[in-house]
């Protein structure tokens, strides 16, 4: 059996840049545990695997060793491949997954996510957590994904976590942030619990972020900029229920997969 896969660097306009993912366009479902393996051979933050289904595609995303309900920039890519090197017509995607409903539009001249909100509760800050990021943490908000605000962008751009301390601890991810300087917020994404040591530019995160930032804010239109050494730049709004997180897009790489 061959496949064809094709890489991305989603939420950048050139290669090198943003969060590279994998993607594979199926005429069928591969077994779970296959597409694990394969996800696993290409040790990318995630490879999505997207079969038609109706009207929408469906829509999987492995990291190297789970399979994660939610994952923005590895939409963001197989929308892009779908739109430029499938063909799919029109300006809108509708994708299907665990988590709901999601698309992804053309606009501008760039892709724009659209997504759903995702509450952040206020919580008491854990036991630990400010020894094991190595800032000093001014609040914590319980979401899918570990929310921690920290006094400055210096302090989000030098966070240099103790990652075995963080895989040991239970949760998948953690988001640190802050109000920036040239972008309304800043933020990095650690997920070494589920196989990835810092996820470049992570579309999910911004479900939670986005809403967050605009109350803190008093805006519903944001730019943020997510990412260490590498990273990218997101245009983002808060629609109700809905976040809209645009990018830009670009394909690194195609080839072939073969399994005997």
């Amino acid at each position: 059996m061959t496949l064809a896969f094709h890489q991305v660097d989603a939420f950048s306009d050139q290669p090198f840049a943003g969060n590279p993912a994998m993607v594979y366009r199926l005429d069928h479902w591969l077994e779970d545990a296959l597409m694990q393996r394969i996800a696993a051979e290409h040790n990318l933050a995630e490879t999505a695997f997207v079969v038609r289904e109706g009207a929408a595609w469906h829509i999987r995303w492995f990291t190297p060793s789970a399979e994660v309900p939610l994952c923005g920039h590895a939409t963001l890519a197989s929308a892009h491949v779908l739109f430029e090197i499938y063909g799919e017509p029109g300006e809108r995607i509708d994708f299907t997954c665990r988590s709901g409903k999601l698309a992804v539009i053309r606009e501008e001249g760039r892709l724009v996510l659209d997504f759903p909100v995702q509450a952040a509760t206020p919580m008491d800050i854990p036991e630990g957590l400010e020894n094991i990021l190595g800032e000093k943490v001014l609040a914590v908000f319980d979401a899918p994904q570990l929310l921690v605000l920290l006094e400055s962008e210096a302090s989000v751009r030098a966070c240099a976590p103790d990652l075995k301390a963080l895989a040991s601890r239970d949760w998948p991810n953690v988001i640190v942030t802050a109000a920036g300087s040239d972008f309304d917020f800043v933020s990095r994404n650690f997920a070494p619990a589920i196989g990835i040591d810092e996820d470049p530019v992570t579309g999910s995160a911004h479900c939670i972020l986005i809403p967050y930032w605009a109350e803190r804010l008093g805006k519903n239109v944001l730019q943020a900029y997510q990412g260490g050494a590498r990273g990218g730049r997101l245009w983002c709004r808060l629609e109700g229920e809905r976040v809209k997180i645009g990018g830009y897009a670009t394909l690194v790489a195609s080839g072939q997969l073969h399994i005997g």
